[in-house]
Formats: structure tokens, sequence, C-alpha cells
């Protein structure tokens, strides 16, 4: 999840910069430069959200496997 999060964020961060310098006549270096800061910020940012979200998943089905194993294991006394 991380990765495909990274993969969307980082990509949509340039386009957007390199639109914003084409809309606000900057010239090609500095629209360059602040896409590929944006890409990396935000592809960063993407991995770290789809990490925290994949964690967060993961620890929500453990918890709900043990109560319903608790579940079971009461039953069965």
């Amino acid at each position: 999840m991380a990765r495909i999060y990274a993969g969307i964020l980082g990509p949509l961060a340039m386009v957007t910069a390199i639109a914003h310098g084409l809309v606000h006549g900057w010239g090609a270096e500095t629209t360059l430069w602040t896409s590929w800061l944006s890409l990396w910020a935000f592809a960063l940012l993407g991995f770290v959200l789809g990490s925290l979200g994949e964690w967060m998943v993961e620890q929500s089905v453990r918890a709900r496997i043990a109560v319903e194993i608790a579940a079971e294991d009461a039953e069965k006394r």
C-alpha cells in the first residue's frame, strides 16, 4: 500500500507543480526544480501515509481475529 500511495502522490504533485509553473510563467529551470522537489516530497509523504494505513489495517485484522479466537475458545469450554 505504501508504494502505491507514493506512486500516486509523487507524480500527481509533479504534474501539479509543472502546471503551476506554466500558469505563473516560471522559467523552465525553476518549474522543473520545483516539480522534482514536489515529486520526492509527496512520494515520501505517500509512502509514510501508506505504511501507516497498512499498519492500522493489519492491527485491526489481528485484533478482530484475536477476538474471534477468544470467542470460539469460550464457546468450547
